[in-house]
Formats: C-alpha cells, sequence, structure tokens
C-alpha cells in the first residue's frame, strides 16, 4: 500500500511540473487536449480516453 500511495504521490508532483511548463492536459500519445471529464476524474493522467482505448 505505501508503494501504492509513493506512485500516486509522484505521478501528482509530475503533472505539478506539466502544469508548470503549459503540457499538462495534453495526450502525450495524441497530441490533442484531454477532456476535462477526464483530468478531474484522473488528474496526473498523461493520456485521452482515445489514446488509452487504443492501447488496449
Amino acid at each position: 500500500m505505501a508503494a501504492r500511495q509513493k506512485k500516486f504521490i509522484e505521478q501528482l508532483e509530475a503533472a505539478l511540473v506539466r502544469i508548470g511548463n503549459k503540457t499538462y492536459g495534453i495526450c502525450r500519445s495524441t497530441g490533442k487536449l484531454i477532456q476535462k471529464e477526464r483530468l478531474m476524474a484522473v488528474p496526473h493522467t498523461t493520456q485521452s480516453m482515445e489514446a488509452k482505448l487504443r492501447q488496449n
């Protein structure tokens, strides 16, 4: 459980870096904006639903 929490904190810190360099909310796979609803549900995400579904 501690390892899981640590990973989550690291993901949130990476999201803060993306906010700082103005790349937060941009899908790393497609380059398109990530939908607001997805960011609200998973604030540390780096992929849009479109990219995530293609991944599976």
